[in-house]
Order: C-alpha cells, then sequence, then structure tokens
C-alpha cells in the first residue's frame, strides 16, 4: 500500500527552511500513523520548468534529505524519471545517490512525456542498472502514448521490448 504525497506549493512569504521543516513535520505525524498499517508514503519531486510551477519539492536530493530527516521507513521516494530528467538530468548517478530511500519509478519519456524511446532517456540502460541492483519494487508506466490507438498500445509494448530485453 503507498500513498504519492506531494509536499505542496512554495510559499515565499515563509523561510524555506521553515518550511523544510514543517514538511518533516507533518511527514513524521502522517508516518507514525500509516506506517503501523502498512503504509508507505512516497514522496515525488516535480519539475517546476515545464509542468509544476510553484512547487516545493522538485529535486532528488530534496527529497532524499526529507527522508532522511522523517527517518521512518514509512516515507519514500518515487522517482518519476521524466520530471528527474527536466529537472536534474543525470539519471543513474541520482538513482545511486538515493537508492536506500526510493520505493518506486514513474517512467515516461521526455519531451512529451510518452512511452520510452520516443524522447532522451535511455531507459535501456536504466533499466540495466535495476536490475543489476536486484530491483523488485513497482516501476510504473506514467506516460501517455506517441500512437493512437491499437498501434499506439503495439508501440508501447514494443517500447518496453526494446528496453528491457535481459
Amino acid at each position: 500500500k503507498t500513498a504519492l504525497v506531494v509536499p505542496g506549493r512554495y510559499d515565499e512569504r515563509i523561510h524555506p527552511d521553515m518550511q523544510r521543516a514543517n514538511v518533516i513535520d507533518n511527514l513524521k505525524y502522517c508516518a507514525d500513523l500509516v506506517g503501523p498499517e502498512g503504509m508507505t508514503l512516497v514522496l515525488e519531486p516535480l519539475n517546476t520548468l515545464r509542468d509544476h510551477p510553484g512547487l516545493w519539492l522538485t529535486g532528488m536530493s530534496q527529497a532524499y534529505q526529507v527522508c532522511k530527516a522523517v527517518n521512518n521507513q514509512a516515507v519514500k521516494i518515487v522517482d518519476d524519471l521524466y520530471h528527474q530528467q527536466i529537472t536534474e538530468g543525470n539519471l543513474i548517478p541520482n538513482i545511486e545517490a538515493c537508492w536506500d530511500e526510493i520505493a518506486a519509478f514513474h517512467v515516461g519519456d521526455n519531451p512529451g512525456r510518452n512511452e520510452p524511446t520516443t524522447g532522451e532517456i535511455n531507459f535501456k540502460n536504466i533499466f540495466k542498472y535495476l536490475l543489476s541492483r536486484d530491483y523488485k519494487g513497482v516501476i510504473c508506466m506514467e506516460h501517455g502514448c506517441s500512437a493512437r490507438g491499437a498501434a499506439g498500445v503495439r508501440r508501447v509494448i514494443e517500447a518496453y521490448r526494446e528496453c528491457d530485453p535481459f
């Protein structure tokens, strides 16, 4: 059981350190409630450059710091590779740096947020890396199709076969 958490908008009236403290305090409170029920809250850093201007949580290192401060296994990160590519790039090194706090991945290529192989992200290398780390968690297909109808469905299937021949 997981619940996706986006901590909200950046508020220029509140000092960034206070906003961070508020997020951490609220997540500690929530983690104490949901953790005993076997639930995990996953933080999703979103890009502010294209899709979500004004949000507070924008990067993997920021999400990692929050998870470490909360210090509860009920709070983890969902690494949305589409958003991370726009905000930070450097996908595999960022995955490696945050590995112990990542609970799931969202897949969508950039630009366009369509299936793998339609943009600049090398999903074959990412999937190979996840396999080398013996990753057994969730990989969510959070993208559109580059083609419509049955052709689009076939294209998505072909893209995943191409990216994950292992």
